[in-house]
């Protein structure tokens, strides 16, 4: 599989940290771009929506996976995805110098499944923290989410109670399983329907600078 493409928006000044954002079903790279602005209006991050790489007949945009059953993604088409995400976040962490514990990943649907998968899996470094808007931690054969070894990760959940796309049941489920294992949860809740809640953003944005302020470890990876 090809490198994944992915589109950037700089720091305006030395980044004090790293937003990789993964945009939803039948989008691209475009679509979740604008959001690091909202999210972080001062530009203190830098800022990267990355696109998936498949290309499904009949549907506009691109996917991180088929969809047989919502919750349970197809698993070689998640597989085959979980690895080029892996690889491009690897090039990201190597080509900014910025760590993974200054880094958050940030998600919409589809994205946000890729965002739970990749800050949560066992072989991935642990992140500073994941925003998952109208989500779920996915359940697929190859997959285990890793808990206990995230407890510096923290978690943004927002879901629409009126969602028929995805059911508000599949974000209270990933609140309680988060918590169980001891990750701070900052958890949202609105009447929407699978979207992103405007009302939701200045909670978002406020987390993800307490996040990236508060979370331990270098910004910067050690010189060789």
């Amino acid at each position: 599989m090809l490198p994944l493409h992915y589109s950037q928006r700089p720091a305006a000044g030395a980044a004090a940290g790293l937003l990789v954002l993964h945009h939803g079903r039948g989008t691209d790279d475009q679509d979740l771009l604008p959001l690091g602005d909202v999210l972080d209006p001062e530009r203190r991050l830098h800022v990267v929506s990355t696109r998936g790489p498949l290309q499904l007949p009949g549907w506009p945009g691109y996917h991180w996976y088929t969809v047989p059953r919502v919750g349970y993604p197809d698993a070689v088409s998640f597989q085959e995805s979980y690895t080029a995400l892996a690889e491009c976040h690897d090039t990201l962490w190597a080509s900014t110098g910025i760590t993974p514990l200054r880094t958050v990943f940030a998600g919409f649907s589809m994205g946000t499944v890729m965002s739970y998968a990749l800050g949560l899996g066992g072989n991935r470094p642990a992140v500073a923290g994941i925003i998952a808007f109208s989500g779920f931690i996915p359940t697929v054969s190859g997959f285990e989410p890793s808990l206990s070894d995230r407890t510096h990760t923290r978690a943004f959940i927002a879901h629409g109670r009126q969602d028929p796309v995805i059911d508000v049941s599949f974000g209270r489920a990933a609140r309680d399983t988060l918590q169980a294992d001891g990750i701070d949860v900052s958890y949202h809740e609105s009447d929407c329907a699978h979207e992103i809640d405007p009302a939701h953003i200045p909670a978002a944005a406020s987390w993800l600078a307490t996040t990236l302020l508060a979370t331990p470890g270098p910004l910067a990876a050690p010189a060789c």
